[in-house]
């Protein structure tokens, strides 16, 4: 049981660029210009993050088998030092981001906590520490580009006290509503 009187509650920030950028890129259509592609049937948007490995690159996906319980408590967070680290939701929902800057190991107030409107993936930059991926539903898909050569770019540590992340609000995704 965590004690309320020591844990931490995060306040959920919309996801943005300029919010993010501390930590990483925000990966979507809405960040950059596009450029006409096939015939000018479909916009390209390019060079959404910045990619970084000391190994080799992939691209896997997660797909969440048990859904958080909400509110989430988190009491640890982890690192990849040697690159860079994208989770791109599959299907329009939304999802919750909680990093701190790279650098030394992050206390409990260093922390900040992102929702995503649904459309919006994040890569996080070599070294930000980030409370491992959050499954709101169970079934939930995540395209994830990340080094699956390194197996020693994971570093974690237990925060000094665990991190509440408030509930998130039944809202409806970007495209709920939308033309099928």
């Amino acid at each position: 049981m965590i004690d309320a009187d020591t844990a931490r509650t995060l306040t959920l920030e919309p996801l943005s660029a300029e919010t993010f950028r501390p930590y990483g890129d925000v990966i979507g259509a809405g960040t950059a210009s596009a450029d006409p592609m096939n015939d000018a049937r479909f916009e390209r948007y390019d060079d959404l993050a910045r990619l970084t490995a000391a190994g080799r690159l992939g691209v896997s996906i997660a797909r969440c088998r048990r859904a958080a319980s909400q509110p989430v408590t988190c009491p640890m967070v982890e690192r990849h030092p040697r690159g860079s680290q994208a989770f791109v939701p599959l299907a329009g929902f939304r999802f919750v981001v909680v990093v701190a800057p790279a650098g030394a190991a992050p206390a409990a107030d260093d922390l900040r906590a992102f929702l995503t409107d649904g459309s919006q993936g994040v890569n996080y930059r070599a070294g930000t520490w980030h409370v491992p991926l959050i499954g709101l539903a169970a079934g939930q898909q995540f395209l994830i580009i990340d080094d699956v050569a390194s197996s020693d770019n994971c570093d974690t540590h237990t925060l000094d006290r665990p991190v509440v992340v408030p509930a998130v609000p039944d809202l409806p995704s970007p495209d709920a509503g939308a033309a099928p």
